[in-house]
């Protein structure tokens, strides 16, 4: 890809961009939101026309006019938002739009091997072909979509922070299969805003900044800090910023023995004013199962739940109003109404009688600029931003309600490493004013680096919570699955 720019009206997403991939090659993708990543891979999966530049491909002219010509060509994306369709199987996703027929009649036996096959090399053959689609988790999900980019045949194998929705087995399952497809040699793109992953799989990488190539080499070249300070153009200081606040307040929200209809099977914990108190576990211990039951959108089947003084089961506008709020895990399904405007989003769950576009639009303003959303103004369409600043906005609300236990279910999901320095410090000023925070991470870093207190949850069952001084990441995981006992 050489001299590849794009412009959305005003704004100028792409500037002049580079991009060269080799045969065999892994290559990182990196940058804040908003950088301009998604739009480049969007140009070369042909999801959009660059309005100028060019792009070869095994050193013929490629130009897709859309996804299917690319897929075509041999180049497959997998966006960080999956692009399945839900209402069908696992196995009509793998093949959809390349459906294998013999006169005009889709050939079903076709379609099962290929599904068949593409889940064997994922090591998932457990995953049903003939399953719908949105009955799987979102880890069994995002496997479907990688299963279809391989269904595929692919030259060019992109991927957009793949790792975010699976576990760690499933991570490692993901890497010695890129080890595998690059020893073939597919060309892989790897965005993603773990570091420590693209150190692991990727041999070169280059970084965006505002739409600019701004750093191009290899990954044994430079430091996580020197990435870092390419992304945002300055150093960055103290990841996990901690202050003088204590932990030892009265209680702001007490369970006992709760379990949900499905999950938790046995929940127990305290979580006390000015706390920051994390749970950690694997994907589908039954982690954002406890947020949801104490929120009210899951239902409680025993035990108890005390919100200050309020004791018993509520409903979510109840909890609200009770002084708590959740940030849920799904952004795109649940946690934002995409084809609402930034200011509608922020402000919806707290209203005044009387709303002025004028003072919607200051109260906005102050998020937008507390958070760093980019964005043309608060009247743009959440579904126009990047995924990172998309969960900000939802965390801006949260923020705005102003509540006092906040229910936090991966708060930096694809966020980018400057972005999270700014939630962090949001959370630890939330923490020192005061405010209870109970937050759900898989990144045992993050939990460790913002959390006083740390409680693990297996298949349903939440165990003692732990102060950090007294546990690493190698005991919270021992605990996650389940064989803390067995050393």
């Amino acid at each position: 890809m050489s001299e590849v720019s794009k412009r959305f009206g005003a704004t100028l997403a792409l500037q002049g961009v580079d991009l060269s991939v080799a045969p065999g090659e892994v290559h990182a993708l990196v940058g804040e939101n908003g950088a301009g990543k998604s739009t480049l891979m969007k140009v070369l999966s042909g999801a959009i026309r660059p309005d100028t530049g060019w792009m070869r491909l095994d050193g013929e002219t490629y130009a897709p006019r859309n996804p299917l010509e690319a897929r075509r060509a041999g180049v497959a994306m997998i966006y960080q938002e999956l692009s399945l369709a839900l209402h069908l199987s696992v196995e009509e996703n793998i093949v959809l739009g390349m459906e294998p027929a013999r006169m005009g009649m889709i050939n079903q036996r076709d379609v099962r091997q290929k599904a068949v096959d593409a889940l064997r090399q994922l090591d998932h053959p457990e995953i049903d072909p003939t399953t719908r689609v949105s009955e799987l988790s979102i880890a069994a999900r995002q496997i479907t979509e990688i299963a279809r980019a391989l269904a595929v045949g692919c030259k060019v194998l992109i991927l957009d922070e793949p790792t975010s929705s699976l576990t760690r087995a499933d991570t490692e399952h993901l890497f010695r299969l890129i080890e595998r497809l690059s020893a073939q040699g597919h060309a892989i793109v790897y965005i993603s805003h773990f570091l420590e992953e693209v150190k692991r799989v990727c041999k070169r990488l280059t970084v965006l900044r505002d739409g600019k190539t701004v750093f191009t080499g290899n990954v044994s070249d430079v430091s996580s800090a020197q990435i870092v300070t390419h992304m945002v153009g300055r150093q960055l200081q103290n990841l996990y910023p901690r202050s003088d606040r204590s932990a030892s307040g009265p209680s702001m929200l007490e369970i006992t023995g709760l379990s949900g209809r499905r999950k938790p099977e046995s929940a127990t914990l305290t979580l006390h004013k000015g706390e920051v108190l994390g749970i950690a576990g694997l994907v589908g211990a039954g982690r954002t199962e406890l947020l949801r039951t104490i929120f009210g959108l899951d239902a409680v089947k025993s035990g108890t739940i005390k919100l200050e003084h309020y004791i018993g089961a509520y409903s979510p506008a109840r909890r609200w109003a009770q002084g708590a709020g959740l940030l849920s895990e799904d952004r795109k399904s649940e946690g934002l109404a995409l084809g609402r405007s930034i200011a509608d989003n922020l402000t919806l769950s707290k209203l005044p009688a009387f709303v002025t576009t004028k003072r919607q639009q200051q109260v906005c303003g102050r998020w937008i600029e507390a958070l760093a959303i980019k964005c043309r103004s608060a009247q743009q369409s959440v579904s126009d931003l990047s995924g990172g600043n998309q969960q900000k906005v939802a965390i801006a609300r949260l923020l705005h309600h102003d509540v006092d236990v906040l229910l936090l279910d991966e708060p930096t999901r694809g966020i980018d490493v400057a972005s999270k320095a700014q939630i962090y410090k949001i959370i630890d000023e939330l923490a020192a004013s005061g405010k209870a925070v109970l937050i759900v991470s898989s990144y045992l870093p993050e939990l460790m680096g913002i959390c006083d207190r740390i409680a693990v949850m297996h298949r349903g069952h939440l165990g003692p919570a732990h102060r950090v001084s007294e546990v690493d990441e190698h005991k919270l995981l021992l605990e996650a699955t389940g064989t803390s006992n067995a050393a």
